[in-house]
């Protein structure tokens, strides 16, 4: 039987078939804006201090996984550094990781050549990226709220101009 034969089943059959769509369109969509957490982690920065999730909260933040290995991301790393002296007096904090195969002296050598002012962090095990959901291409960046939620997420060099609208909006807040 596809539809009831009485006006009043078909209408009781419309209601009932109203009311579910609408129960999954609100399950759909609460699904859909559901916020993801950022991993509980601590970050081991150059000088070897221990920067924990919980340490960033209230702040906007920048997880950056690069390599000294990867064009793109050395490209763009000038970029990110005009992006956080832009942002970081509004409460931008930036934790720049270099991936598990990447040479800690090179890593060292680029942070302290280049004077990156960020913290720059060596995910020797690959545990960062990992608790990241298990990055494997570089540059991948993402961009955090100051609850701790995950805001977006980068994977190549972003439009900065882009970036620079969802950092002002999520600072504002």
């Amino acid at each position: 039987m596809l539809a009831p034969s009485s006006p009043r089943k078909f209408a009781i059959f419309s209601v009932i078939a109203a009311t579910a769509l609408i129960a999954l369109a609100v399950a759909f969509f609460a699904t859909y804006k559901a916020k993801t957490p950022m991993p509980d982690v601590s970050f081991t920065n150059l000088k070897g201090e221990k920067i924990s999730t919980q340490s960033l909260r209230g702040k906007v933040v920048m997880v950056n996984f690069w390599a000294t290995s990867c064009a793109t991301c050395v490209a763009e790393m000038p970029k990110m550094i005009e992006t956080y002296n832009k942002y970081n007096k509004q409460g931008l904090e930036f934790v720049a990781v270099a991936m598990s195969y990447d040479a800690p002296n090179y890593v060292i050598n680029y942070a302290e050549s280049r004077k990156l002012p960020f913290h720059v962090s060596l995910d020797p095990q690959g545990k960062l990226a990992q608790s990241f959901g298990d990055v494997k291409l570089t540059p991948t960046t993402y961009v955090i709220d100051k609850q701790g939620n995950i805001l977006k997420r980068y994977v190549g060099e972003p439009s900065f101009s882009e970036l620079h609208s969802l950092l002002e909006q999520a600072l504002a807040v």
